[in-house]
């Protein structure tokens, strides 16, 4: 079976999508990023003028020394400027990055040994985001969101069974749906390292390489963005984004397989296939 992706319109990865088409340079202003920052807060936005500084004051206030670096990507508003104004590292791309490419551009561009993501449309104040940099500041690798989404329902969302399945396929049931699929979530540079930039574009597989590889991976605080997150317009009924997911979940499923063999170190338990005739 290959397990190769199949490119969507919700997530452009090419060369050409990735070079931003102009630089803009930070002002001088009070909120300015420090020079040598322990944190680095990454914002991915598009279209968020509503929300941008109010979620860059929260990131804002996580530590002192702190840089808040803003990827802003196919914009139609003043996103851009509002960050600039708060005095953000504004990195600018006239056309859509596609789902999550942000993180990995933002990745590329921190200087701090924790790296903390959240989004453009969150507003989440420092209070519940400084746990996982305290997190990682203590030694975890990968500091997730305690948050594994609705599933008390008769039918709970693919996209929540899918996280739960691939942690149980990662022997860490433990972690129920936690995943990096969901912000905020913290990672040390070890496991930027470890991982690397690119694949925080496709969540899935960067949280099955984490456990894979022996991080110490935690659900340390829950923020329920369930809550927080703005309803995406669906296309034709369906959510452009839902595919994206799901295939990067199926993509990560193979990962594990590949790396633990066919059952991923499950055994038979007590079935008796001789008898089967």
């Amino acid at each position: 079976m290959s397990l190769k992706h199949r490119r969507t319109s919700a997530r452009r990865t090419g060369r050409r999508a990735l070079r931003p088409t102009r630089r803009i340079s930070r002002p001088v202003c009070p909120a300015a990023n420090h020079p040598e920052p322990y944190v680095s807060v990454i914002i991915p936005a598009m279209n968020e003028a509503g929300t941008i500084a109010k979620a860059i004051a929260g990131a804002r206030g996580v530590h002192p020394r702190c840089e808040v670096i803003v990827v802003v990507n196919g914009s139609l508003d003043n996103t851009a400027d509002i960050a600039l104004s708060q005095g953000a590292h504004v990195i600018l791309f006239e056309q859509p990055l596609g789902h999550d490419v942000g993180r990995s551009i933002g990745a590329e561009a921190a200087k701090g040994q924790v790296l903390l993501f959240t989004d453009g449309d969150l507003v989440i104040p420092a209070s519940q985001l400084r746990p996982f940099v305290t997190a990682v500041s203590h030694g975890t690798d990968v500091a997730l969101n305690d948050y594994s989404g609705p599933v008390r329902g008769k039918f709970p969302h693919p996209v929540v069974l899918s996280k739960h399945a691939l942690n149980i396929m990662l022997g860490r049931s433990d972690l129920k749906g936690c995943s990096l699929t969901a912000v905020p979530h913290a990672l040390s540079r070890k496991a930027l390292a470890a991982l690397g930039s690119g694949l925080l574009s496709r969540p899935p597989l960067a949280h099955a390489q984490a456990v894979l590889d022996g991080l110490l991976v935690k659900a340390v605080h829950k923020v329920p963005v369930g809550r927080l997150n703005a309803v995406r317009p669906k296309q034709a009924g369906a959510d452009p984004l839902r595919e994206v997911i799901l295939t990067d979940h199926l993509d990560a499923a193979g990962m594990v397989l590949q790396r633990k063999g066919e059952r991923a170190g499950f055994n038979d338990g007590n079935r008796r296939r001789e008898m089967v005739r």
